[in-house]
């Protein structure tokens, strides 16, 4: 085995001289971690947020998940009880609300209003809370538009 010795000098790579400033070289703590982007160059900075950054559509976001929540757990909240009642109360199931109709027929009956309960609670609050939410974005989108079309 022989042994080099290591060169006078450091191995440079070519490209722009460093500064003598010492704080100059910031090193990445985490190397994997996602590096910012430029800015790129010769874009103007936007006077207003853009329309992914905008509050509102955390706000649609919100209502729609509300609204869809309450759709389904009407109709869902409904069927389970139904579901619970056939398996741990069979005798009310059985028992007769009039001469030959008994409560568990007159509850799965009931399921279809239930359902339909369930649609129109789910457009009443489209129309309420989502969609009014949904035209402002709209109508700023379109102003956005016109503004870019006029740069």
């Amino acid at each position: 085995m022989s042994y080099d010795p290591p060169p006078s000098h450091p191995y440079r790579p070519p490209g722009p001289s460093p500064s003598h400033d010492p704080y100059a070289y910031t090193y990445d703590t985490y190397p994997w971690a996602p590096q910012e982007a430029p800015e790129p160059a010769g874009r103007r900075p936007q006077r207003h947020a853009a329309l992914g950054q905008h509050s509102d559509l955390r706000v649609l976001r919100s209502a729609y998940r509300w609204q869809r929540r309450v759709a389904t757990l009407t109709a869902l909240g409904y069927f389970l009880l139904f579901l619970i009642l056939s398996a741990f109360a069979p005798s009310f199931m059985t028992s007769t609300v009039t001469d030959g109709l008994p409560t568990g027929l007159l509850l799965a009956l009931i399921q279809v209003p239930v359902t339909w309960l369930a649609i129109a609670l789910y457009e009443q609050t489209a129309r309420r809370r989502v969609d009014p939410i949904a035209d402002r974005i709209r109508r700023h989108a379109e102003l956005d538009a016109k503004r870019e079309g006029a740069r």
